[in-house]
């Protein structure tokens, strides 16, 4: 499939009327682009779309090629001489250039540049998580042809050897042509990789939410903990909520690691038998017993109603706390710095009340 071919999907209520959502600019002291600056002699800024801690994500006119509008995102100056950050900001490039699928955020390839950016195709609609905070659930026959169609890129990222690693509504877009993007591929990794790698949290880990119990766990990760992680997203399409609610993400994650989610029709009973066992098949915590390929979970997702029911709803198991540097490393090792430090703050104020006597 080319890149620069779009595929609009039919038949998916939630895609008629999607409106463009961007989220609130917030503010920025440090150096910036503005309306009317060029980028590079090439790309001509519009306005700006929107910033996070991490970046700026500007609309632009590419001169190069008939003023086409395209989104150019931008790091902070400040994290420009963050190794680690430098490092997933260039991945992010390398990987997005490498995939050419209708279903993925498409990249512009420029030669030259005087600072590190990102130039993409420019998106308009809102992303699948604005669409669950005004609807709240799908239909359900909308949030499984949605699975599908990220099944359907999945597939491909699959055979290039690429693992996604942080599927989530965030990242899944809904656009006003009425076909989807996978976007973010900052954290992604090739499936040949030895580890999923531990440094801060979010930034390379993923998002607690969706992870996937190995990921919780600092184990090799291979492309079933993406099927994990969209079937949490399905989870939360047909249910309204994200699985192992918690206002604590640090219990939200022990409870993957050592329970199953409830069952999707105790949350909402119009939910069919089917698609419950297909979350259920997908979320399974041992890979093992998950869909093994992203073809397996689509085909089950297209046909739900030769679906076999096996009871996953009746063998589910209530999360328990456990706490182990061997089943919850990052819960463990975050609590154990914790303590550590307040050990050492503890410490401090003594000596201190000692020495000033």
């Amino acid at each position: 499939m080319n890149a620069g071919k779009t595929y609009a999907v039919d038949g998916i209520s939630c895609f008629e009327d999607v409106p463009e959502h961007h989220d609130p600019v917030e503010p920025y002291f440090g150096p910036e682009l503005h309306a009317g600056n060029l980028l590079d002699g090439r790309f001509a800024i519009v306005e700006t779309v929107s910033r996070s801690g991490m970046a700026t994500i500007y609309q632009a006119r590419d001169l190069e090629q008939e003023n086409q509008i395209v989104a150019v995102k931008v790091p902070h100056l400040r994290l420009e001489a963050d190794p680690g950050f430098f490092s997933r900001f260039q991945r992010e490039e390398e990987i997005g250039h490498k995939l050419s699928h209708p279903y993925l955020l498409r990249f512009v390839t420029v030669e030259r540049k005087s600072r590190p950016y990102i130039v993409t195709e420019y998106l308009r609609g809102c992303t699948l998580a604005h669409l669950l905070e005004a609807a709240r659930t799908l239909p359900e026959k909308d949030a499984l042809k949605i699975a599908s169609l990220v099944c359907e890129a999945l597939q491909y990222m699959h055979g290039q050897g690429v693992i996604h690693r942080d599927l989530k509504p965030g990242n899944i877009m809904i656009c006003r042509d009425r076909t989807i993007r996978i976007m973010d591929f900052g954290i992604a990794a090739a499936a040949d990789s030895k580890k999923i790698t531990l440094s801060g949290f979010t930034a390379t880990l993923g998002t607690p939410e969706y992870m996937s119990p190995e990921q919780v766990k600092n184990e090799r990760g291979d492309e079933r903990s993406d099927i994990y992680c969209l079937g949490a997203v399905l989870y939360e399409m047909l249910t309204g909520v994200v699985p192992f609610q918690n206002e604590n993400c640090w219990m939200a994650m022990n409870n993957r690691v050592t329970g199953d989610p409830i069952a999707p029709r105790k949350l909402n009973p119009n939910i069919s038998p089917q698609a419950e066992e297909i979350v259920l098949h997908a979320m399974q915590r041992d890979p093992a017993d998950r869909f093994q390929t992203a073809a397996a979970f689509k085909a089950e997702l297209d046909q739900p109603g030769q679906v076999h029911l096996t009871g996953y709803c009746d063998r589910l198991k209530a999360p328990h706390w456990r706490l182990s540097f061997r089943e919850t490393p990052v819960i463990a090792g975050t609590l154990l710095g914790i303590g550590f430090l307040l050990f050492q703050v503890l410490a401090f104020l003594a000596l201190r009340h000692f020495l000033t006597k």
